[in-house]
């Protein structure tokens, strides 16, 4: 049996944080997507969820600086789970995507960057 694990996504770029670890650039950033419904009563409903995103520059991508707050993304790549103990010493997770691509798109225009 073949096995897969794979995410796609496009939303809109939330927080960012740029970090240079050793000859590389990392980004870790969220992502908005939303899922709108009507309820019951037929109103209707949008439900934002957040998606951690933790993306190295690497073979020969675009820059990681291109990226800001706001910007519209489309985001392909893997699902990954990890196990911690918080403060109050319960067992929680975590989870975030590691991308193969991360795709800006500006203005219908897109730009593609590879990982």
């Amino acid at each position: 049996m073949e096995q897969l694990n794979r995410i796609e996504l496009r939303g809109n770029v939330g927080n960012i944080k740029l970090q240079t670890v050793g000859d590389k650039l990392a980004a870790r950033f969220t992502v908005a997507t939303n899922y709108a419904y009507k309820d019951k009563d037929g109103s209707a409903v949008i439900e934002t969820t957040w998606h951690n995103v933790n993306a190295w520059q690497g073979r020969g991508i675009a820059n990681l600086h291109d990226i800001k707050k706001g910007s519209k993304v489309y985001v392909s790549g893997r699902l990954r789970s990890q196990k911690f103990q918080g403060e109050d010493q319960t067992e929680r997770n975590f989870y975030e995507i590691i991308p193969k691509t991360v795709t800006l798109i500006e203005d219908d225009e897109k730009l593609q960057c590879e990982f």
